[in-house]
C-alpha cells in the first residue's frame, strides 16, 4: 500500500491512495441502504463554480445565495476564505437540496458531492513548481457503497470523467492555481482587505461584475473590447477572468495591463 506525502495532512495517512491505474469500488442509487445518508450533517466546502451553479439553478444573486445557504467557519490557521454549504437547523440536519427522490440540484451538485469515495489533497506551493492533485479512496464504515453486487471498479480519472468532473477541470485548476500560489510558501496570510477581494472575486460574481462595469475598473485596466463584452454576460468568462485579476491584486502578476494615461481620481483631485 501506499503511503501519503509527508507534507500532506495527516488525516489522510489512514486512507487509501491511489495511483494513475489503481481502482476502486463503488456505486450509489435508491437501492443502496445507506442511499441519502450521507446527505445528512456534512461539511460540504463550497468551490467558486460550485455557487456560480447553485446560484444560478436557483435563481439567486450570488451574495444572497451566499447569505442564505452558505457560512465562513474562521479559524486560527486559515489562509483563504472558505465557503461551506449550510445544512438545515433542524434535528436531521440535511442538505438544504435534498428532497424525497435525492437531490434536487443533482445537475449541479458541488464538487465534493460529486468526488465521493474519491479524496483529491494538495501539496503545499513550492518555488518553481506546480503542485499536482492526490487521489486518495474514503472508506468509510456508514457507505455501503463499496459492497454491493453491482458495484463497478473506477480508476480516479474514471471516476472523475463519469461524474462529470473532467468537464469543469479547467475552471477548478484556475482555482487551485490560486489557491497552491508559491505567495503562500513559508505561511504568509492574506490581511482582511485582500481576504475581502478574494471572498468576491471568486464567490460574489454577481458583485464582482458589478466592480468590474460600475467602478472605474474599466478605465484603469486595457481589456479587448470583445473580452469586455463576453464578460457583460458569460459568467465562467467572467470567473476565469476573476481568478486572472486576483494574480495581479493579490500576487503583483502582471496579468493585467494599467493604462498608460491612467491617472486615479484621488491624484486628480490631489
Amino acid at each position: 500500500m501506499a503511503h501519503a506525502q509527508p507534507d500532506l495532512p495527516d488525516f489522510l495517512g489512514d486512507h487509501r491512495r491511489l495511483e494513475a491505474h489503481d481502482t476502486f469500488g463503488f456505486t450509489c442509487h435508491p437501492g443502496v441502504p445507506c442511499f441519502n445518508q450521507c446527505c445528512h450533517d456534512v461539511n460540504i466546502i463550497l468551490t467558486p463554480l460550485d455557487v456560480l451553479q447553485l446560484s444560478r439553478r436557483l435563481g439567486m444573486h450570488t451574495r444572497m445565495f451566499l447569505e442564505v445557504h452558505t457560512s465562513n467557519p474562521i479559524t486560527k490557521d486559515l489562509h483563504l476564505p472558505v465557503v461551506m454549504l449550510r445544512m438545515n437547523e433542524d434535528k436531521d440536519t440535511a442538505c438544504p437540496f435534498l428532497g424525497d427522490a435525492g437531490c434536487s440540484v443533482y445537475d449541479v451538485r458541488p464538487w465534493a458531492c460529486r468526488m465521493y469515495p474519491l479524496g483529491e489533497a494538495l501539496p503545499p506551493a513550492r518555488a518553481g513548481e506546480t503542485p499536482e492533485p492526490v487521489y486518495f479512496v474514503f472508506e468509510h464504515d456508514y457507505c455501503h457503497g463499496r459492497s454491493q453486487t453491482d458495484c463497478p471498479t473506477w480508476t480516479s480519472d474514471e471516476w472523475r470523467r463519469n461524474q462529470g468532473l473532467l468537464d469543469r477541470n479547467e475552471i477548478d485548476a484556475l482555482y487551485r492555481e490560486l489557491v497552491s500560489h508559491p505567495w503562500f510558501i513559508g505561511g504568509r496570510r492574506l490581511d482582511a482587505k485582500r481576504m475581502h477581494i478574494f471572498y468576491t472575486a471568486c464567490y460574489d460574481l454577481d458583485g464582482f461584475r458589478s466592480f468590474v462595469f460600475e467602478s472605474t475598473f474599466l478605465d484603469r485596466f486595457e481589456l479587448e473590447p470583445e473580452l469586455v463584452r463576453t464578460l457583460e454576460t458569460d459568467d465562467e468568462a467572467l470567473l476565469r477572468f476573476a481568478f486572472r485579476w486576483l494574480r495581479f491584486a493579490l500576487f503583483g502578476e502582471p496579468t493585467m495591463q494599467v493604462r498608460a494615461d491612467w491617472t486615479s481620481p484621488r491624484s486628480s483631485d490631489a
